[in-house]
């Protein structure tokens, strides 16, 4: 199945901290091979292979598990002993109750909270804005929602995901990395979700917690095929489908496998602020980034793997993607 693509946002924004402890980036960038004039382009993506090599290159120069992002060094290890002091618990509230707590003993950390609305729902937020850095809050609320999921060993479904700050230039991004509703402009970086999941039991052990700390948090922040909203559970069909054959489904036909009529997954998609045409353009930008960043395949033979009748037509359609050519972006990236 073809991965999804990281905006280069987001790679400027894993910087940052690093950036104004005076590390030197380009080395960096380089070993995670990402091409450094990559960032100037605002259209620009990068494969979450190349992202988490990133991370890791930052996690090793600045010595911290927020990357420098936050106003105080969290320790290499801190979360690994959150998780160890959590494991014990009876069910995934107190897991929880025990992670915000373990991490309110850190001057200067995320404050966390668990709080209960009253109708059946629970929300999961960090209250302060971390020195303005509004990145390192949203990838905190990431890496626990899915860490409860690790926990229980089931997918929690968000039901919306709020933001204190305004939407950014790359805001269509946080419906898909979150997997539900977004809204921007709120009092806090939080998620929302039913109550019901906090008696759920930990089914995990030191064995395999051993095991996930060896991957964190590469590779919570890259688990995105949450399915919780309509527009990615037709992405995850669309995705499939191209794995197979360049023949992509029609709105039609996925309107029949989710049991619904082609008009109401059109509103669906709508109120979801994407359309059927958006996700698989999405879906075939992302494998055609895949596919020039890490391999030889000609063009020629992508083009018509991703489904495009000619040549011209991918060229045209990558240009409106990337503001550049395939070859000149697989030259890009090779160099």
């Amino acid at each position: 199945m073809p991965r999804r693509t990281i905006t280069v946002h987001h790679v400027r924004c894993v910087l940052r901290g690093a950036e104004r402890r005076g590390v030197d980036t380009v080395p960096l960038l380089r070993t995670a091979q990402i091409p450094p004039l990559l960032l100037g382009d605002d259209r620009a993506r990068v494969t979450e292979v190349q992202f988490a090599r990133l991370f890791r290159e930052l996690y090793r120069a600045t010595g911290d598990e927020f990357l420098g992002l936050g106003s105080a060094v969290s320790r290499p290890g801190t979360f690994a002993m959150m998780c160890h002091a959590s494991l014990g618990c009876r069910d995934l509230g107190a897991a929880l109750e025990r992670g915000v707590t373990f991490y309110g003993l850190f001057p200067g950390g995320p404050d966390l909270t668990l709080e209960h609305n009253g109708t059946g729902g629970a929300v999961f937020a960090v209250r302060n804005d971390l020195e303005h850095d509004h990145f390192l809050a949203e990838c905190l609320v990431i890496i626990w929602h899915r860490l409860c999921s690790w926990l229980i060993g089931r997918r929690i479904p968000l039901h919306w995901a709020e933001f204190g700050h305004p939407p950014p230039p790359h805001k269509d991004e946080y419906g898909t990395l979150f997997g539900c509703p977004v809204r921007f402009g709120a009092a806090r970086t939080g998620a929302g979700f039913d109550a019901h999941w906090l008696a759920a039991p930990l089914i995990r052990d030191e064995a395999a917690l051993q095991e996930m700390l060896q991957r964190a948090p590469f590779d919570l922040l890259s688990r995105r095929e949450y399915g919780t909203t309509v527009a990615e559970q037709v992405r995850r069909t669309l995705a499939r489908a191209l794995r197979s054959s360049p023949r992509l489904p029609s709105l039609g036909e996925i309107a029949d496998r989710l049991a619904v009529s082609p008009a109401t997954l059109r509103r669906q998609l709508a109120q979801e602020s994407t359309s059927y045409q958006q996700l698989k353009d999405a879906v075939r930008h992302d494998a055609a980034i895949a596919a020039l960043a890490g391999g030889r395949e000609p063009i020629a033979d992508l083009a018509a793997r991703l489904g495009f009748s000619e040549d011209t037509a991918f060229h045209r359609a990558f240009r409106r993607w990337t503001g550049t050519t395939p070859g000149a972006y697989r030259t890009g990236q090779q160099s």
